[in-house]
């Protein structure tokens, strides 16, 4: 685990005033793989925008359901891309670390995580319904997630 996070810290992943920086290297508490924690920061004003991850592992529900990749954008920041510019700056690392494709999953009506996904490059393969017993509807989730390919 420990050269996981050495490798994650040596990253330099920036793009015009966003930049990621690794929080923390764990296992995921709920989907239950080896995560990378980011924060999406503003350079400029060294403010934090938002939070992505990069979860480590294929298993079925990953695939599937939750998708390799998870993030959200404060409120106050949302409209400017950032999820879609994070998103294509943990490509390459993404890469690097075995997962290719990428699978992201959102809900349906979530307009602008589709747009996030789609400016990234990210393809829309299917919508999938969540089966009843699993962690994603137990806890408040969605009945169904779009799959995206990246």
């Amino acid at each position: 685990m420990n050269d996981a996070l050495e490798v994650a810290r040596s990253l330099k992943l920036r793009h015009g005033d966003l930049e990621l920086r690794l929080a923390d290297y764990s296992m995921h508490s709920f989907h239950r793989v080896p995560t990378y924690f980011f924060r999406m920061m503003n350079i400029e004003r060294a403010e934090e925008i938002g939070v992505i991850n990069l979860r480590i592992g294929s298993t079925p529900h990953i695939e599937r359901y939750a998708g390799h990749i998870g993030y959200g954008v404060h409120q106050a920041f949302r409209g400017h891309h950032y999820a879609a510019r994070s998103l294509v700056l943990l490509v390459p690392f993404a890469r690097s670390r075995g997962i290719d494709p990428l699978w992201i999953t959102c809900d349906p009506e979530n307009g602008a995580s589709r747009r996030s996904l789609e400016i990234a490059g990210a393809e829309f393969f299917e919508i999938v319904d969540v089966p009843v017993d699993c962690g994603i509807r137990r806890y408040g989730g969605k009945m169904r997630k779009c799959r995206y390919r990246l």
